[in-house]
């Protein structure tokens, strides 16, 4: 199986930034889909932002323009930087692989291998 190790979180305030790393052993990321996602207390697991082959990026409508998913091969690290911060956007970031390339990218039930989570926190 997949272990993925994630760090980067921590207290920011509004409007400043933070880069959260995913990083596997076991398995080579390049060869599968990887997504990121949070969950908010009392809220659901939320779709952030995913990459796959040929360095192919998608992203939710909530985060385009201010989140960046990102891969590098030779560290087998996937990275979602994290600009303009709001307090809305404290929840803890998960990220995600799918070992099989199944339809629905967005849904979180799809996915094989999770991180332990990365509390992120933005004060007002």
């Amino acid at each position: 199986q997949v272990q993925l190790v994630e760090s980067g979180g921590g207290l920011v305030q509004a409007g400043e930034s933070l880069r959260l790393s995913c990083t596997a052993a076991g398995r080579t990321l390049s060869n599968y889909r990887v997504a990121w996602f949070r969950q908010a207390p009392g809220k659901e697991r939320e779709f952030l932002a995913i990459c796959w082959r040929h360095d192919l990026v998608g992203y939710a409508d909530s985060v385009k323009g201010r989140f960046t998913i990102s891969r590098d091969n030779a560290k087998n690290t996937v990275y979602l930087q994290m600009n303009s911060l709001k307090p809305d956007d404290t929840a803890i970031y998960y990220c995600a692989v799918d070992a099989d390339y199944s339809a629905a990218a967005m849904s979180p039930d799809v996915y094989d291998y999770w991180g332990q989570g990365a509390q992120v926190t933005v004060s007002s």
